[in-house]
């Protein structure tokens, strides 16, 4: 004799590939709420997510309880402070794992590797091996930052569907940290469409003068990310020159897509 189960005590079973629903489905409201900007109510993830609100109720109150999403004075559902550490941890091991591959685009360039991921509209740099030279740069791993005047933050929104890239850059002038800062969208529209063109982005002087940045995407990666490399601007240049472009962005991307191979096949 068989008996219907109702979705909603369903969701606390397993599914057919032996998977929790309830778990399942705990994430997805939380993916949701990080795509809506880290702020939602209820009818809302429920129009996102598709499901039931019942389901949607009991998942958000036990999210709740647990510190991994708080209810705000206007009723509203955000993500919750339990996250960042949880964030942090995992950006750490991100990085861990990365260090080989790093290190090899560092001996290969001669210039600092960084990788970095794109995380609710901003750019958190999670792992980096310094260049041997006594002039190199250094990003604190962990630092954020806005993804319009860096070369991994414009290689990371090319990848994105053109009104969800202009979603993240927002409306208005953005901000100039050096005088050779791009703060039109539209400009950055045009140099996205590049990037998807071209397998790159650069940075050239505009989070910092004296700096150029070269970026490519981890192909694979769990999340949104990018490789680069990052030294005094002449110097960068002069590699450019003496590799030449056709050579030096290959072998980025071939480390790459390595890269991304392993990352994926480690989660």
């Amino acid at each position: 004799m068989t008996s219907s189960i109702p979705l909603d005590t369903a969701s606390a079973g397993t599914d057919r590939t032996g998977g929790v629903q309830s778990v399942e489905r705990a994430f997805q409201l939380l993916e949701v709420l990080a795509e809506a900007g880290g702020v939602s109510t209820l009818s809302d993830l429920a129009t996102a997510s598709g499901l039931p609100m019942p389901t949607i109720h009991r998942l958000v109150r036990t999210l709740v309880q647990q510190g991994y999403v708080r209810q705000d004075t206007a009723r509203r559902y955000t993500l919750g402070p339990r996250l960042i550490r949880l964030g942090e941890t995992a950006g750490r091991l991100l990085g861990s794992w990365a260090r080989p591959f790093l290190g090899e685009l560092m001996e290969t360039t001669g210039e600092t590797a960084n990788l970095a991921v794109l995380e609710a509209g901003e750019v958190v740099y999670v792992g980096q091996v310094p260049s041997r030279h006594s002039m190199r740069m250094f990003t604190e791993v962990g630092r954020r930052v806005q993804p319009h005047c860096t070369a991994v933050g414009k290689v990371l929104l090319a990848q994105l569907p053109r009104a969800e890239a202009l979603s993240v850059l927002g409306n208005g002038p953005l901000p100039a940290h050096t005088v050779h800062t791009v703060t039109s969208s539209d400009a950055l529209l045009t140099q996205f469409e590049e990037a998807r063109a071209s397998g790159y982005a650069v940075d050239d002087q505009e989070q910092e003068i004296g700096v150029r940045c070269i970026a490519v995407v981890v192909p694979g990666a769990p999340t949104p990310t990018a490789l680069s490399i990052s030294g005094p601007e002449a110097r960068v240049r002069a590699l450019e020159s003496r590799v030449g472009a056709r050579a030096l962005i290959p072998e980025m991307q071939e480390i790459a897509t390595r890269l991304g191979t392993a990352l994926a096949s480690s989660g």
